[in-house]
């Protein structure tokens, strides 16, 4: 089975992957392959953030990799937090950072929302990009207790649950990452 490495420490991210791509490849994450430095996420666009990662496994490993940059996106909120998803509130508490959501969202009608990954697999020294989008809506309140960072509030459009109301099974059917990763395995496949 070939190895890929993830260029991620985020054992969510890796399980939901691994799971997505069981039986096809023995998908590796920074901790595995014994990567224990913070990579840095300077960009300003999650195309460039995941690039910066992606490239620095293969520049220190010589092992091809995959990274992804992914945030939540709302549109009353001009798109924020997007690549600033993971620590919006100034920390890397989930909790908070759907708090601050939450507050700035007070009393708007306008609760349109969608999460994006972008997916950059450095591959015999060529960048390859693989993008993914749902699009759905902010909730006013928790509910769930699957999943990971804002799911309790994101709600899919066509759906009357929350990403963290859905198995992992369920989500990976439907989230940005599966999109972005279909993509990815389609062109590891051609």
């Amino acid at each position: 089975m070939k190895k890929l490495v993830f260029a991620t420490n985020n054992q969510h991210k890796t399980e939901e992957i691994r799971f997505a791509l069981e039986g096809q490849y023995e998908v590796l994450n920074l901790e595995d392959i014994g990567c224990f430095v913070d990579i840095p996420e300077t960009a300003d666009t999650f195309e460039g953030n995941a690039t910066l990662k992606s490239n620095y496994v293969v520049e220190h490993y010589n092992l091809d990799c995959f990274a992804d940059d992914s945030g939540l996106e709302i549109e009353a909120l001009n798109n924020e937090p997007g690549v600033y998803s993971a620590r919006y509130s100034g920390s890397r508490d989930s909790l908070e950072n759907i708090n601050l959501v939450l507050e700035k969202l007070k009393g708007n009608s306008n609760r349109k929302a969608r999460f994006k990954t972008v997916i950059s697999l450095m591959q015999d020294g060529k960048n390859h990009l693989f993008e993914g989008i749902i699009e759905g809506t902010i909730r006013e309140e928790l509910s769930g207790t699957k999943g990971f960072g804002y799911d309790p509030i994101f709600q899919p459009n066509g759906y009357d649950i929350t990403f963290a109301e859905m198995s992992m099974e369920e989500k990976n059917k439907i989230s940005h990452r599966a999109i972005a990763l279909s993509k990815m395995i389609a062109f590891l496949k051609a």
